[in-house]
């Protein structure tokens, strides 16, 4: 098979960490790897992109592009469509779905410019194989065919993943709004922490919810591949081989760690979220690399004696309540824990909570540096602290920063009179 163009989409602001990541996989650089917006350009092979589904964790899809062409209107579409040689990827026994995304596009109905679509990959069927076409089915297709058009330009591509690669097949406790795989995973990538480096650091987070920080960092530690628990569509087009698969799998196997050089660690205040943390890790397969707990993130000591990273989603609104309430009785507290959970929506800006949480990270978390993901851009503020680094992410469709915070034992320095809530104090 000739090369093929692929494209890895991803999270706005993880662009580069990914280029990064599919370098470490690949080998790829240079004109073979490029940078794009929302994503990744890869010129590989067939081998790259099941290499890549099985071990990418910044990554959202990986997909093939099939065409690209100008276009004015639903008609070219059609045309465009038409002249893509579905028969060497799939067959009339797979069913089929478009799914469309646009930016400025000039078209008045993206349902219509799908139909087009489907209608002249049908129409292809048709003609090669005595009126037979493969069944569209919305729901599970077998097969993904992704059109996205821009102003004056149609982009065809056919997915290898299936499913969202943010879906590793552990998951499956978790509370509201719980924060993506690929989301945890560009985070940990952001800090730089490398478990693997000649001077390892031990990682905790203080409000890890259903363990999905955490249990990302344990399979990196552990190298076990993002993908190896799921399935994936490509294992459903004709250019897939059984026995190079499985073969690419036992090598991958093979190179998985029997346990982590380095410590990691999480709490929740909710023993709910602690179980859950838990149960996820047990399936993820590393449960006995995390060391979990429950614990206020207000009173929680460091986990282990030396300094490493604290990386976490910080609480807000009711989640502030439920991750740090000292001072409340125990009824209280639980109250407001089961009632809130881990993983409520972020709303209040908690501005006792998080200069309590900063204090308590200068007096006892000396030599640590904390990574927070939040969309508040006044977050150094409230905590009455500098930040040494803000990195630019997004969560879906909220712009979001992770800053950082490099802990010197000393106490916070007391908000001056008049002081806004967005000012820094370097302590």
């Amino acid at each position: 098979m000739n090369p093929l163009h692929l494209f890895l989409p991803c999270a706005a602001g993880v662009e580069g960490f990914l280029a990064d990541e599919v370098y470490a996989i690949t080998g790829y650089s240079g004109h073979d790897l490029m940078v794009g917006r929302g994503g990744v350009h890869v010129r590989g092979t067939w081998r790259d992109a099941m290499l890549l589904n099985l071990h990418s964790r910044l990554a959202q899809r990986v997909l093939i592009q099939l065409s690209q062409t100008l276009y004015r209107s639903e008609n070219d579409l059609y045309r465009a469509a038409s002249e893509v040689a579905w028969e060497i990827w799939f067959s009339t026994r797979e069913t089929f779905k478009i799914e469309t995304t646009a930016q400025h596009s000039p078209l008045t109905s993206l349902n219509f410019a799908a139909l087009r679509v489907k209608d002249a990959i049908a129409d292809r069927f048709r003609a090669k194989n005595q009126d037979q076409r493969p069944s569209v089915e919305t729901r599970h297709p077998d097969v993904r065919v992704h059109l996205h058009l821009t102003t004056d330009e149609a982009t065809i591509y056919i997915d290898t993943s299936g499913e969202a690669l943010f879906k590793r097949g552990w998951r499956e406790d978790k509370g509201d709004a719980p924060l993506k795989e690929t989301l945890a995973a560009a985070m940990i990538a952001a800090t730089g922490w490398d478990p693997h480096g000649d001077d390892p650091q031990p990682l905790y987070d203080p409000c890890c919810g259903s363990g999905t920080v955490v249990i990302e960092a344990a399979q990196i530690a552990r190298r076990i591949p993002a993908g190896i628990l799921r399935r994936f569509a490509f294992e459903k087009l004709v250019p897939f081989q059984k026995h190079v698969w499985e073969a690419m799998l036992d090598e991958a196997e093979a190179q998985i760690l029997p346990e982590s050089p380095v410590g990691i660690y999480g709490s929740d205040i909710s023993f709910r979220m602690v179980d859950f943390s838990q149960n996820n890790a047990e399936r993820a397969g590393v449960a006995d690399t995390i060391e979990l707990r429950g614990g206020d993130a207000l009173q929680r000591m460091p986990p282990c004696e030396r300094p490493g990273i604290l990386l976490l989603n910080p609480p807000y609104g009711e989640r502030i309540a439920a991750a740090g309430s000292a001072g409340r009785n125990s009824q209280e507290r639980m109250d407001m824990v089961e009632r809130a959970g881990r993983e409520t929506a972020q709303t209040e800006d908690g501005v006792e909570f998080f200069s309590e949480l900063a204090s308590h990270w200068k007096k006892n978390y000396s030599g640590w540096s904390a990574f927070m993901l939040t969309p508040d851009l006044k977050l150094p503020g409230k905590m009455r602290l500098k930040e040494s680094r803000r990195t630019p992410m997004w969560n879906g469709p909220i712009e979001c920063r992770l800053f950082r915070f490099d802990m010197i034992k000393g106490a916070v320095k007391p908000r001056r009179a008049g002081q806004e809530d967005g000012g820094s104090v370097q302590a």
